[in-house]
C-alpha cells in the first residue's frame, strides 16, 4: 500500500509538472477568423492622425478595400498621442503638443470609427524605450539614460534624427512604461497592444552606471565586456529584458485577459544581435499571442530567406504569425510587383497574413498613381476577410 501511495504521488507530480510546462511554453493558439490584414498607422511622414477628418477618412478607405486591423501610433517623439494622467506626472503633457492633436483623444476617435467597421484595434508603443535626445523626456530624467562604453548617449536614427534611449534595465524607467501600457488597457476598448524592437535598445548601450552595477552584483565585481556583442553580454542584457516583459504581461493579463500582446520586431537574429530582443524567448514562453515579423526586404531571395528562419517557423505552427511588409517610405517608393510578390509567397506558406509599413506608402508615397495602387488593393483583398 505505501509503494502504492509513492507511485501515485510520482505520477501526480509528473501530471501537474507536465500541465505546469505546457502552460509554461503556451499552448498553440487556434485561430480561424481569416487572414490579418493589417497596416501601422503613424504620424512620422503622414498627415492621417493629425485632424479628425483625415483620420475617419483613412479608416473609411481601409474597410472599403477590406483591411481588418489597425496598428495605431500612441507613444513616439517622447508623447502619448492619447491624453494621459501618467505622461502629464512625469513628463508635464498629457498629450503631443503638435497642431493638430491637442485637446483630441486620437485613441479613442479611430477605436470608435474602426470597431463600428468591424475592424480591430491594436495600439502600438512605436518608440519604445527611445525617444529624441531634446524631448522633455530625456532632458529631464537623465538618470534614465543607457549609455555606450565611451559615456556618449546619442544614437542617430536614419542619420538625420538624434535619439536616445531609456534604459529598461531601470526600476523607474520600467514603471513607467508599465504605467503607460496599463493606462491604455484600462481605459480604452482596444483589442490588443503591441511593441516592437524598440522594446529593446541597440546593443552598443548598457554601459551606463544602473547596469554596470546590476552587472557586477551578478558576476562576483566583474565588468561587463568591452565588446558590446560578446555573446554572455547579448544574453545577460536580453534575458533582463525579457523578465520584464514576462512581468508586464502578466499585468496586462490581470487587468484585461482578452487584450491581446502583438509583438512586431525584425527577424530573430538581428533583433536579438542588435535591438537586445530575443523575441523567440518570449514566444515559447507564452509572452507573445500575434507575431508580426518585419521582413522589409527589396528582393525576393532575401524576403524567402527570411522566411524559411527556424524560430518564424516555429512560432507560425504555435500563434498566429504574420508578415511585415514594406509598402515605401518618403524618398523610397516600392513597387507593386515586389508587393504582390510577398503578398502572395507569404499566403503560400500559410502565415495567418500581413501587415503593411505604412499607411501613407499605400497608396500616396507610390511611383504608380493613387488609383493604380487602391486598384490594386481591392483585387489583392477582394473578398471581406473578416478577422
Amino acid at each position: 500500500m505505501k509503494y502504492l501511495k509513492l507511485i501515485s504521488l510520482f505520477l501526480a507530480t509528473v501530471l501537474i509538472f507536465y500541465s505546469w510546462s505546457k502552460w509554461s511554453y503556451g499552448q498553440p493558439i487556434v485561430d480561424n477568423r481569416g487572414e490579418i490584414r493589417g497596416v501601422w498607422l503613424t504620424n512620422i511622414d503622414s498627415e492621417i492622425l493629425f485632424s479628425s477628418q483625415n483620420t475617419q477618412n483613412a479608416i473609411a478607405s481601409l474597410k472599403e478595400l477590406n483591411f481588418n486591423s489597425l496598428y495605431p501610433t500612441v507613444w513616439n517623439w517622447g508623447y502619448t498621442l492619447y491624453p494621459s494622467q501618467v505622461a502629464e506626472k512625469v513628463i508635464g503633457s498629457k498629450i503631443d503638443p503638435h497642431e493638430g492633436l491637442q485637446n483630441r483623444d486620437v485613441l479613442a476617435e479611430i477605436i470608435t470609427k474602426a470597431h463600428q467597421s468591424n475592424m480591430r484595434v491594436i495600439p502600438w508603443f512605436e518608440f519604445g524605450f527611445m525617444a529624441p535626445a531634446d524631448s522633455v523626456l530625456a532632458t529631464s530624467h537623465p538618470q534614465w539614460l543607457t549609455r555606450r562604453k565611451d559615456d556618449s548617449e546619442i544614437w542617430m536614427e536614419g542619420k538625420t534624427h538624434e535619439r536616445v534611449w531609456l534604459n529598461p534595465l531601470h526600476p523607474q524607467v520600467q514603471e513607467f512604461i508599465t504605467d503607460l501600457v496599463l493606462e491604455i488597457v484600462t481605459n480604452y476598448d482596444i483589442d490588443g497592444i503591441q511593441f516592437d524592437d524598440h522594446f529593446g535598445y541597440p546593443s552598443e548601450f548598457g554601459y551606463d552606471s544602473h547596469t554596470i552595477e546590476l552587472y557586477r552584483r551578478e558576476h562576483q565585481g566583474k565588468l561587463p565586456p568591452l565588446d558590446y556583442l560578446d555573446p554572455e553580454w547579448i544574453e545577460w542584457r536580453s534575458h533582463k529584458i525579457t523578465e520584464y516583459m514576462e512581468t508586464l504581461f502578466h499585468k496586462i493579463k490581470a487587468i484585461k485577459q482578452n487584450v491581446i500582446v502583438s509583438v512586431s520586431p525584425n527577424p530573430q537574429e538581428f533583433s536579438k544581435e542588435m535591438f537586445l530582443l530575443d523575441w523567440a524567448k518570449w514566444e515559447r514562453k507564452g509572452f507573445i499571442e500575434e507575431l508580426i515579423v518585419q521582413i522589409y526586404r527589396d528582393n525576393m531571395e532575401a524576403f524567402n530567406r527570411e522566411l524559411a528562419q527556424k524560430d518564424l517557423q516555429l512560432a507560425k505552427d504555435h500563434i498566429p504569425t504574420a508578415i511585415g511588409i514594406l509598402t515605401g517610405l518618403k524618398g523610397r517608393p516600392v513597387n507593386l510587383d515586389l508587393i504582390e510578390a510577398q503578398i502572395n509567397t507569404t499566403r503560400e506558406q500559410n502565415f495567418a497574413g500581413i501587415s503593411f509599413f505604412f499607411y501613407e506608402s499605400l497608396w500616396n508615397i507610390a511611383s504608380e498613381t493613387p488609383q493604380e495602387r487602391q486598384e490594386f488593393w481591392a483585387k489583392i483583398f477582394s473578398d471581406k476577410g473578416v478577422y
